[in-house]
């Protein structure tokens, strides 16, 4: 059998075009029958801003109102959504250059432009008209706006949303490892196995936290809810829009969709969680070569590989090059990879269509059976849902989307696809996924964490189900979660709050005492050490602007991580790391980590004994998506730590180039209260504001609420919305 290199033909063309030829040059050119059609709709959407900048939108139909949301989107952050798309539809490298190619090149074994096209074109008609009627408020917003100047998005057509349909922060194809397609596909030698470990810091979980609490359990006899995503900072924004056709949604959208992604509407409301159930498979093709062409074993057959072409270009310098891939495919899905001889097929959900109908139709839910029913499309491929509505129901699916496999094999690994017998049959239904409604717990949660805890002891049981369908561990913010709802009642919005701000650390409450032991017990004490130790010993395991001890403990933590990965290339993940550096780590590495969280912290910032919040900021100066940080320019303190440590307000930071402060990127970003009831009632805040225009007044107004954990109420009802408006008017006024 040939290398990878020689199986895979790659057209190396240099295309080379005058830059002022490229796309990104110059608006394409709009018809005065769609400057029209565009105006049309925009005198029947009505934007009204409220005084912290939140766009409620207001249109006679569904289409009109996505119309409204994503010219409104387009005010608040053009390039985050161009951005997005660009990496939906496989065309970054476009942009970036030749360093993205193999992160297009990823999209496109899943996304073919015409394949999409034509299910645009086989779309239900009131679809094709909320598709319709995103481009067009994109487009118009363009229109309206030549100081605007696209990367290279000029022009946004109706069929886009179905290559980004569903609002996840990472969506399956971004599983696949694109070195890994780049040795294939591009005939790179797989990076040797190195035996010195060079550690990274430890990156911040992701995921989110959803609560919901039963009547039983609140002091108004109403159910509540909880949503807290743990995303990247300003990764979604926020908004409300409202039709005549009854869309009446508020809540996070990511940037580019138009749907309400995490959000409530004035009857439910419906919180999504990462999820681990296993929805993505690799299987393991034995290919066999014949006169130039490829076959797969599949049980006694050999079965033709699927091969096709994709052209993909990329900038090169001050030109636009281009590079021809010959991809395969087996009925297994596309090759990504090549191991131990064999190729490897992935499968994972290809069913956009009904992703986009699913996304967008749970936001018109009124009852639970409505929410179920949409549930039925099972098109929800990574995501967890908690839920709760004004009839008193609460409710938890644990994933959506889940093949049915041969409980024989081991779907955690690389599967055999030649066999017949490991091929996915089908989707499980949803009455048999792991889910719960109304357990006599009063409450339920999910911080990316097993199901089986789910509601203490009302929780589903791990028996009653196929591994595959929940290998999700637990974590320390899933055991906080349980111990600030259990046997708790006379749950307000505010007590809702406060649990889900609650310092307590679970993470350091075994840890910290086996560093306090080692110390002591220690027979050659270091007397540098025994001050640190006390602070230590004496912590309350909550985290606060003010606490020394939370900054030690957390300085302590990383150095020993550092030295577990640099010693002995020991990296877990989470809850598992956490009591392995409890239990398995000899005393005397535990304090040689002290002395150097000692160390570094006098170094960096003058003593050891430095306060968490002056070490850990947040700071929003420029609007970037990547945001430039500098210990010279105006910062906020935050209490909350990583989510690691089981910190349910979760803060992902650390330090940066040229910096010694530790700087936030991710964790608590829109987080909302709610409670349904006669009327809906709800609270928010957000990171920063709602615009990434530093010049505008909504750039930053809420940093020091979120840092705070104080709330705004929520408005959702017009009148008050008008009370206190900004500005009203219609999409290119």
């Amino acid at each position: 059998m040939r290398s990878p290199i020689q199986l895979t033909f790659i057209l190396v063309s240099l295309f080379i075009f005058q830059w002022c030829e490229s796309p990104q040059q110059g608006a394409s050119e709009f018809t005065t029958d769609e400057i029209n059609r565009w105006e049309a709709t925009a005198s029947r959407v009505t934007i009204i801003r409220d005084n912290w900048g939140i766009p409620h939108i207001y249109g006679k139909t569904d289409a009109d109102a996505i119309f409204g949301m994503m010219y409104a989107q387009c005010e608040d952050d053009f390039k985050r959504i161009e951005t997005n798309y660009l990496t939906s539809i496989g065309r970054m490298a476009e942009v970036e250059g030749e360093k993205a190619l193999y992160t297009d090149l990823r999209q496109r074994l899943f996304i073919n432009e015409e394949e999409i096209k034509a299910l645009y074109d086989q779309a239900p008609e009131g679809m094709k008209e909320q598709m319709k009627g995103f481009a067009d408020g994109i487009n118009y917003y363009l229109y309206k706006h030549p100081e605007v100047k696209p990367m290279l998005l000029t022009r946004f057509e109706p069929w886009m949303p179905l290559t980004f349909s569903e609002g996840s922060i990472g969506g399956d194809i971004e599983s696949i490892s694109t070195e890994n397609l780049e040795a294939f596909y591009g005939g790179k030698p797989a990076s040797p196995v190195s035996s010195v470990y060079t550690y990274e810091p430890e990156p911040e979980p992701t995921g989110s936290n959803g609560f919901a609490i039963a009547p039983s359990n609140s002091a108004s006899g109403n159910s509540l809810l909880l949503i807290n995503p743990h995303t990247s900072f300003f990764f979604r924004s926020e908004q409300h829009v409202v039709s005549e056709e009854g869309l009446n949604a508020y809540g996070a959208v990511t940037w580019g969709q138009y749907f309400i992604y995490q959000g409530f509407n004035e009857h439910c409301g419906w919180m999504h969680t990462s999820s681990a159930a296993d929805v993505i498979d690799e299987f393991a093709e034995t290919i066999v070569e014949k006169d130039g062409k490829y076959f797969y074993k599949y049980g006694e057959e050999e079965r033709a590989l699927e091969a096709s072409e994709v052209t993909l270009k990329y900038k090169d310098g001050e030109q636009i090059a281009s590079k021809t891939f010959t991809i395969y495919k087996s009925h297994h899905g596309p090759i990504v990879g090549e191991e131990g001889g064999k190729w490897i097929a992935v499968g994972l959900m290809q069913d956009p269509l009904n992703a986009l109908s699913q996304s967008y139709m749970r936001t018109k839910a009124a009852t639970y059976n409505e929410f179920n029913n949409n549930m039925r499309l099972r098109t929800n491929s990574s995501n967890n849902t908690v839920y709760a509505d004004d009839q008193g129901n609460i409710g938890y699916y644990h994933g959506n989307f889940m093949p049915i496999r041969d409980p024989r094999f081991d779907y955690s690994g690389v599967i055999d696809g030649s066999n017949p017998a490991t091929d996915w049959q089908g989707l499980h239904k949803i009455e048999e996924l792991v889910s719960l409604r109304n357990p006599e717990s009063g409450w339920l949660q999910n911080c990316n964490s097993t199901p089986f805890t789910a509601a203490a002891g009302f929780s589903p049981k791990p028996e009653h189900y196929p591994v595959y369908m929940a290998p999700d561990s637990e974590n320390a913010r899933g055991i906080h979660a349980v111990r600030v709802l259990e046997g708790k009642t006379n749950f307000t919005l505010d007590k809702l709050i406060e649990a889900a701000y609650d310092p307590y650390l679970v993470g350091f409450e075994n840890l910290v005492p086996s560093l306090v032991q080692a110390y002591e017990k220690s027979t050659d004490k270091n007397a540098e050490l025994a001050a640190p130790i006390k602070v230590l010993k004496e912590w309350d395991l909550r985290f606060g602007e003010e606490s020394v001890g939370t900054a030690l403990a957390i300085f302590w933590a990383q150095e020993l991580m550092r030295d577990l990965y640099e010693t002995k290339g020991v990296r877990l993940r989470q809850l598992a790391m956490i009591d392995y550096m409890t239990t398995e780590v000899e005393p005397q590495m535990k304090l040689n980590a002290l002395k150097k969280a000692v160390d570094k912290l006098t170094a960096d910032f003058g003593s050891w004994e430095t306060a968490w919040g002056e070490i850990n900021r947040f700071q929003r100066v420029e609007g970037a998506i990547r945001e430039p940080f500098n210990d010279e320019l105006a910062s906020n303190p935050i209490a909350y730590t990583s989510s690691m440590w089981g910190a349910l307000s979760a803060f992902g930071s650390r330090p940066y180039p040229g910096t010694k402060r530790w700087y936030g990127t991710g964790g608590n970003s829109f987080v909302a209260v709610v409670e349904f009831g006669d009327t809906v009632k709800a609270k928010a805040i957000v990171t920063g504001g709602q615009k990434s225009d530093p010049a505008s007044p909504h750039f930053n107004d809420q940093a020091e609420m979120y840092r705070k954990g104080e709330f705004r109420d929520v408005l959702f009802y017009r009148a008050d919305i008008e009370a206190v408006a900004e500005k009203t008017y219609k999409p290119g006024e």
